[in-house]
């Protein structure tokens, strides 16, 4: 597959840049991407549910009243679980919801998100370009000239590039990764990848490990 490289202004530079069959011409596997973003979201989760046991509630060392006499229970502690302000004996603890995938498989779903992406005409590839210091109305003239400004867009750049990232940081519908960071859900949640060109090679390499 080959895609025309357009410029910053939006017009068509009349180069071409061909894009490896294995990565972005394969049939997508929708099971892969699915896992893939399934995990990656449970990695986003924390697991913040938490009660102190008896061990862990301040105070309880002084034998709240003698042992006998009192026509009550004995009591040993006024932080045990039968007391009140006393520690929980069964309550939640902090969850761990990470997960992983095989390394195949996290391949697999990259390859099946960037050939859907491909497929549905979701590719736009812009030459090199950087600014000469973060400016966010630079990359908004970048965006319309491409008629990108009004679509959920990722950019893939080949290296990090402060000027670029500072640019398009405070765009709602922008978001900035270096070519290599990409993970499946990145591409997915976007309607639009916008490539750097050299980013391109970038990319593909990631898929030869």
């Amino acid at each position: 597959m080959e895609l025309d490289v357009y410029k910053k202004d939006g017009t068509k530079s009349g180069e071409k840049v061909k894009l490896s069959a294995d990565i972005f011409g394969i049939e997508p596997n929708e099971d892969a991407m699915y896992r893939a973003v399934r995990v990656y979201l449970d990695n986003q989760r924390q697991g913040t549910s938490k009660v102190k046991t008896r061990a862990e509630v301040r105070g309880g060392g002084k034998k709240p009243f003698k042992q006998k006499h009192t026509g009550q229970a004995r009591q040993g502690s006024s932080r045990s679980p039968v007391m009140v302000g006393g520690g929980s004996i069964f309550g939640p603890k902090p969850r761990d919801y990470s997960s992983t995938l095989p390394a195949g498989l996290r391949k697999l779903a990259r390859k099946s998100a960037l050939s859907h992406k491909a497929k549905e005409g979701q590719i736009r590839i812009v030459e090199d370009f950087t600014f000469p210091g973060p400016k966010t109305k630079d990359m908004v003239s970048v965006l319309k000239a491409l008629e990108l400004h009004a679509a959920k867009t990722l950019m893939l750049v080949p290296r990090a590039d402060a000027n670029i990232v500072k640019s398009g940081r405070n765009i709602p519908k922008l978001g900035i990764l270096e070519a290599d960071k990409a993970s499946t859900y990145d591409i997915v949640n976007n309607q639009i990848l916008l490539i750097q060109k050299s980013a391109v090679e970038v990319l593909q390499n990631t898929f030869k490990n």
